[in-house]
């Protein structure tokens, strides 16, 4: 067999190319494999971390194994919830608005009586120095959630202070706040629309 002739074959190219690929794929596939268990404990650990951050206390559930999926003004909701000797008594679940530089991803956590336990934004794209104020680290002013209910302040005054509301807002960056208020008063919205299913109480509407 003319070996030197045969690699300049067109088809013989493509096989072995198609061989290249299929080795690399079964590679990463096996890598894949063999770090996937990692990289759910790593998961888990973080978003355990986050309910952590909006939910003091404790709580004798596994809140990780303890949850429902509801329908949410945006698609579906997964919605963690903290049980002492059975019964409800918060609920965490991630609430999304829209910022200067795009979605703003937070946390929130509600008692059973509809007060806020905390909010932390796990994931935005704001501006360092402007926008990244809504960071703990950066300032205090995520922490203004904490305690406030539909009723506290009243539904008019859930919007940054420029707009009429309760809430600061940040000097040059008023979109990243505004949309982090307008968030998490969905997300107080969506809880009392839902709060029996969401309490495991059965739904009595």
């Amino acid at each position: 067999m003319n070996f030197k002739k045969l690699r300049g074959e067109i088809y013989y190219q493509a096989a072995l190319l198609g061989g290249v690929a299929l080795v690399t794929t079964a590679a990463l596939a096996f890598a894949n494999k063999l770090t996937a268990g990692d990289i759910a404990a790593a998961q888990a650990r973080d978003m355990q971390q986050s309910l952590i951050q909006v939910l003091p206390g404790k709580y004798d559930n596994d809140l990780l194994k303890d949850t429902v999926v509801l329908n949410g003004p945006n698609g579906e909701v997964t919605v963690y919830r903290a049980r002492n000797a059975g019964r409800v008594e918060a609920v965490v679940f991630k609430v999304t608005g829209n910022g200067y530089a795009g979605p703003i991803d937070c946390m929130m956590g509600i008692d059973r009586n509809g007060h806020i336990t905390g909010v932390r934004v796990i994931k935005h794209k704001e501006t360092p120095g402007l926008g990244d104020k809504i960071e703990p680290a950066k300032s205090q002013w995520i922490y203004a959630f904490d305690g406030k209910s539909l009723g506290d302040p009243p539904a008019e005054k859930w919007a940054v202070k420029k707009d009429g509301g309760v809430f600061d807002q940040f000097a040059g960056a008023t979109i990243t706040p505004r949309g982090v208020v307008k968030a998490v008063k969905g997300g107080m919205d969506f809880f009392e629309k839902q709060r029996s299913k969401l309490l495991d109480e059965g739904d009595k509407s």
